[in-house]
């Protein structure tokens, strides 16, 4: 078990999972993830959720060994997606005389995951209520849509400690030697990043708190700087940009299109901009997401297939439609040997998205790049500033 005290009284009984290769069966995770859970030990002792099943035997091992001689009073659940809650049966068998702590929403859910007799187990809690300790007490603060409609995080007040669901989280091991932001930020834009609005909400209500500590689900515990996370949060969860760049993403079947890319963002760093270049083919559409919300400008190059445009590239915009992508400038290149429709079709899936603003001229290749071809990519250039 790594450090377990987060504070005198406070102690972290999660799990490391390094086995698990694509977390939510579609993001890539080589760093692994943590499934954090929590331990208040005070006259009442109150559990901070649980851990998914592929961790119960370690998180059992050190519930038990934090908890020593004593026995919860409460389990506190503040999200009931199977990576937090798959062990509220278990633990519930395992500890008859514990009370379960969640709102309206969360024992509803419950019913739906599990069999199990509540009755006179339930503690039901609404907006603002709190939970007595001893010297810490918890108050509850509902989170719906961050990013599921159960969601609460609770606010201890003594230690001054933000228990704050899937909110600040990351991928990766707590011992994974990284830097938080960019892990942060995929997890983010992915999983959350649809729910702006409502993270919104959820920081207007910490903001009226004073908050010292911030302990996620995932990832690390949060201790110094706290400005600089919730900062991060602000510029995420209202769609603005990070970095005055252009992403520049390619979907390409022979390499002409890719060939293409690559001499527009050659231009563009001509003419003094920063650029990423991405190959949609072998770049995780995660990171392609994360990547399109960082930079305020994006230009999307994409071969005709099928009467439509290459698939990668219409998976990754139906992911940034899904996610809410919107404030940012589009350029399209398109490339067809006897009809090319994929700028229409790229247009198509953008422009009903709030605030992108689409380039009207689009750069048309017929099978190669020629003189013509960068003579329309340089107007592009010009475009975009």
């Amino acid at each position: 078990m790594r450090d377990t005290y987060i504070s005198d009284s406070i102690l972290y009984v999660g799990a490391d999972d390094k086995t698990l290769d694509i977390f939510e069966s579609q993001y890539p995770i080589p760093n692994g993830v943590s499934y954090n859970s929590y331990v208040i030990m005070d006259e009442k002792v109150a559990v901070m959720d649980t851990v998914d099943k592929r961790a119960t035997d370690a998180w059992f091992e050190n519930l038990a060994k934090a908890l020593g001689d004593r026995k919860p009073d409460y389990l506190v659940v503040s999200h009931m997606e199977p990576d937090h809650a798959a062990n509220i049966k278990n633990f519930a068998d395992r500890y008859p005389e514990t009370k379960i702590v969640g709102n309206a929403k969360t024992f509803a859910m419950m019913d739906q995951f599990f069999e199990m007799d509540l009755t006179d187990r339930k503690v039901v809690v609404k907006e603002g209520e709190t939970l007595n300790l001893g010297a810490h007490t918890l108050q509850f603060f509902m989170a719906p849509m961050v990013h599921w409609p159960e969601v609460m995080v609770a606010y201890e007040q003594n230690e001054k400690i933000l228990f704050s669901a899937d909110g600040f989280g990351k991928f990766g091991a707590l011992d994974a030697e990284e830097e938080w932001a960019e892990e942060a930020a995929r997890y983010f834009l992915n999983i959350v990043g649809k729910y702006g609005v409502q993270v919104q909400g959820l920081l207007k209500k910490a903001s009226g708190l004073d908050i010292r500590m911030i302990c996620p689900l995932h990832g690390p515990i949060l201790k110094e700087n706290l400005g600089y996370y919730i900062d991060k949060y602000q510029t995420w969860s209202t769609y603005q940009p990070e970095k005055h760049g252009v992403m520049v993403a390619y979907a390409s079947i022979h390499g002409n299109t890719a060939q293409a890319a690559e001499e527009m963002a050659e231009m563009l760093r001509a003419n003094g901009e920063e650029v990423e270049v991405f190959d949609l083919s072998r770049t995780d559409v995660s990171l392609a997401v994360r990547k399109a919300f960082y930079y305020d400008r994006l230009v999307l190059a994409a071969a005709t297939y099928d009467g439509g445009v290459f698939p990668c590239m219409e998976e990754f915009l139906l992911h940034l439609k899904s996610k809410n992508f919107q404030k940012r400038t589009v350029g399209l290149i398109e490339n067809g040997s006897w009809a090319p429709l994929a700028g229409k079709i790229m247009r198509g899936i953008l422009e009903p998205m709030k605030d992108v603003h689409v380039l009207e001229q689009v750069v048309t290749i017929k099978s190669a790049v020629h003189e013509d071809t960068r003579e329309a990519m340089k107007a592009m250039v010009d475009a975009l500033k």
